[in-house]
């Protein structure tokens, strides 16, 4: 059974009713990133309303602003290698390499693409609900006392604690069901599982 909260995406297009596709790759979810583009609009904006102000203040016969003032002074006469420039530099390098990975990369890490079973619709799991999920099937398991589960894009960490059973028996167990549990997650890519079972530590 599928965990309840589940983010899902869908595209319908009317070119009739939908299709079957199993066989159609799944790529990732790309965010929004709503924030860091409201930043850098504001930032352009208020830096460019200022600058628009102090031209038009110029053209008006009146004396720039002391900051423009300033900085060309400062351009004009510092060197290259000045530590403010160069810092100054290293801080546009870096905010725009910055702005670059953002463009570039989807993001969304915490939600895990499904499979498509049609052709308009894409769903997405959230790597919580998978780890919940995955870590109440390891608690059925008999001589389980506690589990951890930690789901990334390719790798499910698994860490139970057994108070009884051997426990290598107790690991073939938990392997099988989290096997099983991955499968009916419905992933587009499913994670390798890799599961430690150590005894609970000694009172005292």
């Amino acid at each position: 059974m599928l965990p309840t909260p589940l983010r899902h995406r869908a595209s319908r297009h009317p070119s009739g009713p939908s299709t079957t596709c199993p066989g159609v790759p799944v790529r990732r979810f790309w965010a929004v990133r709503r924030i860091p583009a409201a930043l850098l609009a504001a930032v352009l904006l208020g830096a460019t309303g200022l600058l628009l102000y102090d031209v038009a203040a110029v053209r008006a016969d009146r004396s720039a602003m002391a900051w423009r003032r300033e900085l060309a002074d400062a351009l004009a006469t510092r060197p290259l290698d000045d530590t403010a420039i160069v810092i100054g530099a290293a801080v546009a390098v870096l905010l725009g390499l910055w702005l670059l990975v953002l463009a570039s990369t989807p993001g969304l890490r915490a939600v895990l693409p499904m499979r498509r079973e049609h052709a308009d619709l894409r769903a997405g799991l959230d790597r919580e609900a998978a780890a919940l999920t995955l870590r109440d099937r390891a608690m059925e398991v008999s001589g389980v006392q506690s589990v951890r589960v930690r789901v990334g894009r390719a790798k499910v960490a698994v860490r139970a604690v057994s108070h009884f059973r051997a426990l290598d028996e107790v690991r073939a167990d938990v392997e099988a069901v989290l096997a099983s549990g991955v499968d009916e997650l419905g992933l587009a890519h499913p994670p390798a599982v890799t599961v430690r079972v150590a005894r609970p530590p000694r009172k005292g």
